[in-house]
Formats: structure tokens, sequence, C-alpha cells
């Protein structure tokens, strides 16, 4: 049995997590940490993580930005592994997520769902066979209640493909800021925000007469909800070090 933290238990995505592992055997909530300390499942609930001593295994951290420091400094004095899958981190607190990596193991990923992992390296195969010849944009879409601007995953996608690129491409955000052609030399990425869209990823390739385009749709947050557990099983056991959705792909 792996025991768990979840750290944003009374979010959204802690919510849809809560149910997912009601469902699953291997696994147990022991605690959850969140600024509502409201109970809705059978754990408890603390807004502080000084104050839970709940025999966890790993924490899964699907919580905001500002609370990044206090997973990895319970994680690191615990001897706990962590699960980070929140969004819009900084340069700085991704740093701070190697170093804990350095510690224990950690396991990283902008986006938990293992179809938009998919779509990730395939758009890496694509790069390599198409981008003399085109030009590649990607289009995100989220529901209106999402904060960062592009998803996290919408950038996730540029850095790797830019891995595969032989001279590495800028990010273009705002075309209506520059009154001038596009460059070959760029990767155009663009946000849309509305309704209650769960979240969609495009990558487009643009050549002469021909468009390929690779496209995930998530239908519900389960997806996510089920991807986060499932690195907190993959876990298990590991070293210290920083892991990411592409090692469950390749076992």
């Amino acid at each position: 049995m792996i025991n768990i933290i979840l750290s944003g238990c009374n979010g959204k995505m802690g919510r849809v997590i809560s149910e997912a592992a009601k469902c699953d055997e291997t696994v147990k909530i022991v605690a959850g940490f969140d600024i509502n300390t409201e109970k809705n499942f059978d754990y408890p609930v603390y807004s502080d993580f000084d104050d839970i001593n709940a025999g966890a295994n790993v924490v899964i951290d699907f919580s905001h930005p500002a609370n990044l420091e206090k997973v990895l400094c319970y994680c690191t004095k615990n001897n706990v592994a962590a699960v980070i899958a929140t969004t819009g981190l900084t340069g700085e607190q991704t740093s701070k997520i190697y170093e804990a990596a350095k510690k224990i193991p950690v396991f990283f990923s902008a986006n938990m769902s293992l179809g938009v992992n998919l779509l990730v390296s395939l758009a890496k195969q694509a790069s390599r066979v198409l981008e003399d010849n085109f030009d590649i944009e990607i289009v995100e879409k989220h529901h209106n209640q999402k904060i960062d601007a592009p998803s996290g995953t919408a950038l996730m996608i540029a850095d790797e493909i830019n891995k595969e690129l032989k001279e590495s491409c800028e990010y273009v955000y705002d075309r209506h800021l520059s009154r001038q052609k596009r460059s070959k030399n760029e990767i155009g990425i663009h946000s849309i925000r509305g309704g209650n869209i769960v979240g969609e990823h495009t990558v487009i390739f643009a050549g002469n007469d021909e468009i390929i385009e690779i496209t995930h749709k998530a239908a519900s947050k389960e997806v996510f909800a089920v991807g986060s557990i499932r690195a907190a099983q993959f876990l298990s056991g590991k070293g210290a070090g920083l892991y990411n959705m592409q090692d469950i792909m390749n076992l």
C-alpha cells in the first residue's frame, strides 16, 4: 500500500484525485493539505505541513505555486517522495525542484496525462523530420478559470520540440505587437480561455501545400488524477532523482 499526502486536496483536482484513489486498492490518501481545512473525504486535512504526521510514502502536489517550497521542505525533511503536478512555476521554483531531486525521488511533469506525453513524443519525432520545411505552431485551450497562460503543458511541448531542432527557436506569444513576417526561427504559442474546456493542445506543422496536426483533448480531469496516482506508484522503491512521464512510457 502506498500512503499519499494530497496537497491541494480541496481544490478541483484534489477532489478528483481523492475519488480516483478510493477506487485503487494499491494507494491510500492518509492526509490532505489545503488552506480550506473542510473534511470532504475520510482523511484529515491540515493547513500547515508541520502538523502532518501521517507516515506517508509520497506527496502529490496539485495545489498552487506558492505552496511548492512547503511541499519540498516537508518531503526532503521526512525523506518522502514528491509528485509535482502544479503548473505556473517560475524558473527559480523549477530549480528548487531539481535541487530536491538530488535528495529524494521527484516526479515532475507539466501534464499528468499519458496521452499528452505521447503527443510530446510524436511531436518530437515530427520535428526531426519536418523542421527544414515546416513552421511550428502550438495552440492550447482551457477553461475560463485557468490563471496561467500559456499553459505549462504548451511550454513543455515547445521545450521538448526545441531540443530536437538543429537551431533553437524563440517563442512568440503575441503577434499583433510586431507587424512583420513570421520568421523560420520561431515557435508560435497561442492560448484560448473559455467555458469549461478541460484541456486541449494542438501542435501544427504548416508546410507548403500540406499541414500536419497532432491534437490531444482531455474530456475530464480524471485523466490527470489517474496519471498522478500512477506517478506515485512509479516512485515506489525509486532512489533520489528527477523522473517524468517519459520514464513511465519507457517501461
